[in-house]
């Protein structure tokens, strides 16, 4: 009898256990926060403030307990945003049988996937300020293109199994016939795909409040506390480290959880 255990397993429980940490302080840290105490000199650790205290005198663990609700909630939503977009532009490109349609669908979206996501984030900042819904927008905007690609060709070769045809000499409706059978068919890969992508969105989200897009410059923020503190690393380095440390542990803990479904799908594919 083979154990359950092994390689794909443990990497899945180590990706939990490290995502897991800044998920439970981004989601419930806010709960405990507490109300602001009153400020002290910057840069300075100790004084009853556990990491310390930022550039303005703000308690820094205080400060983290609030950071990681915005960052977290703005890249799922901006997941969420551009598969929404996505999916049915991804199938209703495949499924078409008029080759102009699936053209004026899909090429504007190359237009778009020419230009880098960071970029095209800082030209709309330039011209308009926006806030947190205007990051998640914009993160899904710079998205939707390389994700309708990915559902489209997982969609165009459940669309070209015979089963599809039949379905429609049936007389099924386009609904039933993309999401109920194609759409169900690429489900594996999308859920793959979505996982990585929530690892990238998750990165640009934090590199453009890094940069000031998107968050107030003095907004209780992992990213932004990187980049405000960084002037005191050498005297007060908690300020910089540790929500530096919680958006690495994001991104590597979600990459480790996402390696261990593929292999596991690979697997059962097997």
């Amino acid at each position: 009898m083979k154990s359950s255990t092994g390689p794909g397993s443990s990497r899945f429980l180590l990706g939990g256990l490290i995502v897991g940490v800044p998920l439970l302080l981004a989601l419930l840290g806010p709960l405990f926060a507490g109300e602001p105490g009153p400020r002290a000199a910057s840069f300075t650790a100790g004084g009853g403030h556990w990491l310390g205290t930022d550039f303005v005198g703000r308690d820094v663990w205080r400060l983290v307990l609030l950071g990681g609700r915005s960052v977290v909630l703005v890249a799922l939503a901006a997941t969420v945003l551009a598969y929404a977009v996505a999916l049915p532009l991804g199938l209703a490109s495949a499924l078409t049988r008029r080759g102009w349609l699936e053209e004026l669908l899909m090429r504007p979206l190359d237009v778009l996937l020419a230009v880098p996501s960071l970029l095209m984030i800082l030209l709309v900042a330039a011209v308009l300020t926006p806030g947190a819904v205007g990051l998640a927008l914009l993160v899904a905007l710079v998205n939707i293109p390389d994700a309708a690609r990915i559902v489209r060709a997982a969609a165009a070769e459940a669309a070209a199994r015979p089963a599809v045809e039949a379905l429609r000499m049936q007389g099924e409706s386009w609904w039933r016939t993309a999401v109920g059978y194609v759409g169900r068919s690429a489900t594996r890969t999308l859920a793959a795909d979505a996982g990585l992508r929530f690892t990238g969105v998750l990165y640009l989200v934090a590199t453009a409040a890094f940069l000031g897009v998107g968050v107030e410059p003095d907004a209780a923020d992992w990213a932004v506390m990187v980049d405000r503190n960084r002037t005191g690393l050498f005297v007060q380095p908690w300020a910089v480290v540790v929500p530096a440390l919680l958006i690495v542990a994001l991104t590597m803990g979600g990459n480790l959880l996402v390696d261990s479904a593929l292999e596991h799908r690979k697997k059962r594919q097997r």
